[in-house]
């Protein structure tokens, strides 16, 4: 077999994504191929992944038939652990402290930037998918990076987004979502008047609890941090938040003090609630149910962006879920090749589209993916990426943010205030006090 050389190479993977994917047949994947991507696979390399588990069959579905055809095509053997949302976080920091676990970690947020010594410096595989597929979005570059190196880079975005039964939000006087918070806030309380609740997640969970509940701060002109880091969490916008999510709170269903990021799929799919923020997964499962009183929830199911608070401009955060490798591991090359392999088009888009958008992509080139038009349900996920802010907003990532999401200081906070287990006041004093301990590090 023929050598490729590094310019064949490179114009072979240049251009629009569409016309350069990697083909499954093609030679690209030899070990020459892989000796000029800097990605040679250590010799009888074998992998462990860990990653979350899927919330829409089809992410887990494509996920081992992709992981399956890498090992067809490069003999790697590879593990993969799924694990429930809250238990990666804790699992990957165990494998930073002790110097041995999996190898590749597809975990949360800025989780990387706790342990970024740790980190095997990815920056060959961020800048070879970025020139291929059009570049990364900001947020994902802020993510990722780290004193201008990649020490992760995003899988994807998990938006999230209001689900609604669209015929609840019209039988409570209302043709759609309101756009401000105000007009939300009697939507809520008509829901609740009606006998169909709202419900949002305000126990430990990762996903749906801090992204509403940071939207809710930042809608009202609050934040944990200012641009250099100070933290200025406990002020009057904060407050004002808090009050605004003690009357919404009122018109939650019971129980939502404990709810994690599975607790508002089932209550929607119950008819429990009328209203939420998740993914895609709560239609997704309502689609291809195999119950028919589930299954006839579809129709009905719609989707809306986050509505806009006295701020005036959108404030929403995403999931976002980041890939890094551990310098641990002994096969570094094995890995680095497994992470571009799951990135390349021939095998991403499949996998976005058998999960019909759940994971909202990171590289600008497949915003032309059909699954954003196929169903028009699944439009208002599209733009995730392009549209969310970070968590550390407005500071910078790094290990005191990491931390203080991994505490749920925002989120507790929140909790308090509703619930009226604490004052506003209080509520916002004691995240001020919790967070200077991340921040004075």
């Amino acid at each position: 077999m023929s050598k490729i050389t590094r310019r064949e190479f490179l114009k072979n993977t240049a251009g629009a994504a569409a016309a350069t994917t990697v083909g499954v047949g093609s030679a690209l994947w030899t070990p020459e191929a892989f000796a000029q991507a800097k990605w040679v696979p250590e010799k009888g390399a074998k992998l462990r992944v860990l990653r979350w588990k899927r919330f829409v069959q089809g992410d887990e579905d494509l996920w081992m038939a992709n992981t399956k055809k890498f090992t067809e095509k490069t003999g790697i053997e590879v593990r993969v652990d799924n694990e429930g949302w809250e238990d990666v976080r804790p699992k990957a920091a165990v494998a930073a402290n002790i110097g041995s676990g999996p190898d590749v970690i597809v975990g949360w947020f800025d989780d990387p930037h706790q342990y970024p010594d740790k980190l095997v410096d990815v920056s060959d595989v961020a800048n070879y998918l970025g020139a291929k597929y059009g570049g990364w979005y900001d947020v994902c570059k802020k993510y990722g990076m780290k004193n201008g190196k990649w020490i992760a880079f995003p899988l994807g975005i998990i938006g999230n987004a209001l689900v609604y039964r669209q015929s609840h939000i019209q039988a409570a006087g209302f043709d759609s979502i309101p756009k401000d918070t105000a007009g939300f806030l009697k939507l809520c309380q008509a829901l609740k008047a009606k006998g169909t609740p709202s419900g949002f997640a305000l126990g430990k969970a990762v996903g749906d609890g801090n992204n509403w509940g940071h939207w809710l701060l930042w809608s009202h002109g609050g934040k944990l941090v200012d641009e250099k880091g100070n933290v200025v969490v406990n002020s009057k916008e904060t407050i004002a938040g808090l009050e605004y999510a003690k009357q919404l709170y009122d018109t939650f269903i019971p129980g939502t003090l404990s709810w994690q990021d599975p607790s508002n799929n089932k209550a929607f799919l119950d008819g429990q609630i009328s209203l939420t923020a998740n993914g895609i997964s709560v239609y997704y499962a309502a689609k291809n149910s195999t119950d028919e009183k589930v299954k006839a929830l579809a129709a009905d199911i719609q989707h809306a962006r986050f509505p806009i608070g006295p701020v005036g401009k959108p404030t929403e955060l995403m999931q976002i879920t980041q890939m890094f490798l551990f310098k641990y591991s002994k096969v570094p090359n094995a890995a680095k090749a497994y992470m571009a392999f799951m990135m390349e088009e021939e095998q991403y888009g499949p996998w976005m589209k058998a999960s019909i958008g759940y994971t909202c992509q990171p590289l600008k080139a497949y915003e032309k993916n059909s699954v954003w038009t196929d169903d028009p349900k699944a439009t208002p996920y599209r733009d995730s990426a392009a549209l969310m802010l970070d968590h550390g907003h407005a500071g910078p990532l790094g290990y005191a943010s990491a931390a203080c999401l991994a505490d749920y200081i925002v989120l507790d906070m929140i909790a308090a205030a509703a619930s009226g287990s604490k004052t506003p006041q209080e509520a916002a004093a004691e995240a001020q006090k919790r967070a200077e301990r991340y921040y004075k590090v």
